[in-house]
């Protein structure tokens, strides 16, 4: 394919002039920058756009206590540049050049493995320089059309700089825009994004919209300086520790629940916000309505703080077509990231959550986390590439006598499958003239259902999955004459996947379904 050129001259020194390229990606955070790099890797020409100044996305305001909830262990039993240490590193981006992988453990002062927000901002600010990942900032895309190109449809996004054409856009713009629900009154309240200065609220009392990890999160920061904390919300708070997943509040922001089931001065109530109101002098009166009996309360405190989360900005794109679900706004989408309503639309990073998968067990993927966005990224570009430009796909041979060990080796160390249980698999495909085949790394809904890259051959897909107990343990697809079945493996308490028994097991599995493929 003949790389593709930007059609208009400037005097401006930032890359991408407005003009005509293969992919758009919008965006400077995590998502955005992971499938740039990718993209590029590749081969893939394209240009990247952003509103911001600088690299980082929502990591250069948020969170609002400066301390992530993502863990980097800068001492880990492998290592640090290999990608059996991803496992251990929330935060890096992914490199191929050894130099590039793992950044995040040299930057942290070593005071906690969570690092800072200022940490994570320079973390993706020092990948971008290294790998030479250019992006255009200080350039807000501002409206989308579709129109017809010489080779079909284009995409057409408009900055104040000029417009981008395109036959495939990614927005990776993440869940960044405030969420602000209908209750009367709610103008009297204040965002999480606009709260104030810890100090200020000191002696206050203070009322938080909602019990998600936002809320806790101010509300631990909060607890030293307000004279009394209530959060409310319709729903009992979930806490991940209970579900055992990152569902529901982290373990570091327990302590306002504690305090609030010991009694020290927290309040942490089931019922919905009927209304704000102005109350005498300048406190706030808020009606609510309990969830247990329909009983109201009335409280009177001196700050409202909505920490109902936030949504997509996806400018005009529903009126493009775009169809979205739920609170967040998040676009419907396909395993493979693109828009279920308009081909050719694809999402990155945070927004990429929007793209459930099979949530076995009612797990939820790790795609509105870094740790799980990033592998996203990297297949997506695969995928862009394969699907839209014709390029290759590498799938290197897998020798009869190595299939097991392969197998036994992703299963314990492949951090795909680590981090995007029951959601992203490796796969390798069994045909009996080939021979066993890498196919890489792809969404295991798609595997399931016969879709897209992966194609109907005979083959085989490993994942790491957990059940609703916490129990994590290997399963294994496979795919004969176009059926999938399932074949669990036991799990180890060690999580040990390359055991003696599990070597047996995972033996006997694999002689299965290349039996059948050998006979079929």
């Amino acid at each position: 394919m003949a790389e593709l050129r930007a059609s208009s001259s400037t005097a401006d020194d930032r890359p991408f002039p407005p003009g005509e390229y293969p992919v758009v990606v919008v965006g400077s955070g995590p998502g955005a920058i992971q499938v740039a790099y990718a993209l590029r890797r590749i081969g893939i020409d394209h240009a990247v756009i952003s509103a911001d100044p600088s690299p980082g996305g929502m990591f250069r305001r948020w969170p609002f206590f400066q301390r992530l909830l993502s863990w980097t262990k800068p001492y880990a039993p492998v290592e640090r540049t290999s990608r059996a240490y991803e496992r251990y590193d929330w935060n890096s981006l992914l490199a191929d050049e050894p130099e590039n992988r793992s950044l995040m453990p040299g930057l942290m002062d070593g005071s906690s493995y969570f690092p800072s927000r200022p940490e994570m901002e320079r973390n993706l600010a020092t990948f971008v320089e290294r790998t030479g990942t250019r992006i255009r900032y200080d350039c807000p895309w501002t409206a989308t059309r579709r129109e017809e190109g010489p080779d079909g449809e284009r995409f057409v996004l408009e900055t104040p700089d000029g417009e981008y054409r395109a036959r495939v856009a990614i927005f990776a713009v993440g869940v960044a825009e405030p969420n602000a629900p209908s209750t009367p009154g709610i103008e009297l309240s204040h965002h999480y994004s606009t709260v104030r200065p810890a100090e200020t609220y000191a002696g206050r009392r203070v009322f938080l919209i909602g019990k998600s990890v936002s809320a806790f999160e101010l509300a631990t920061g909060l607890l030293q300086w307000a004279r009394q904390l209530i959060l409310v919300s319709p729903s009992p708070v979930k806490l991940s520790v209970d579900t055992r997943s990152l569902v529901g509040v982290r373990a570091r922001y327990v302590q306002p629940y504690e305090d609030h089931v010991l009694g020290g001065g927290v309040a942490v109530l089931d019922a919905s916000i009927e209304a704000i109101e102005r109350g005498p002098g300048d406190a706030l009166t808020v009606r609510t309505r309990r969830s247990a009996d329909g009983s109201e309360v009335v409280l009177e405190v001196d700050d409202v703080i909505n920490a109902t989360g936030f949504v997509c900005p996806l400018v005009d794109l529903p009126a493009l077509g775009v169809t979205t679900f739920g609170q967040s706004r998040l676009p419907a989408q396909t395993p493979y990231w693109e828009s279920a309503s308009v081909p050719g639309i694809f999402f990155a990073g945070t927004i990429g959550q929007g793209s459930a998968g099979l949530k076995k067990h009612g797990l939820p993927a790790n795609s509105g986390a870094v740790h799980g966005a990033r592998y996203n990224a990297r297949v997506l570009a695969a995928h862009v590439a394969r699907t839209t430009f014709g390029r290759s796909v590498e799938r290197p041979p897998i020798a009869s006598g190595e299939l097991v060990p392969t197998v036994l080796s992703e299963l314990a160390t492949a951090p795909e499958l680590w981090h995007q249980r029951a959601y992203l698999a490796r796969v390798i495909s069994l045909d009996p003239g080939e021979g066993p085949r890498d196919e890489g790394i792809v969404p295991l809904a798609a595997f399931v259902d016969g879709v897209g890259d992966d194609g109907t051959a005979d083959s085989l897909a490993l994942t790491i999955e957990a059940d609703g107990t916490g129990t994590i343990y290997p399963v294994l697809y496979l795919r004969r004459d176009g059926r999938v079945e399932e074949r669990m493996i036991e799990p180890d308490p060690l999580l040990r996947f390359d055991t003696p028994a599990i070597q047996a097991r995972v033996a006997e599995i694999v002689e299965e379904v290349r039996s059948a493929a050998i006979t079929g």
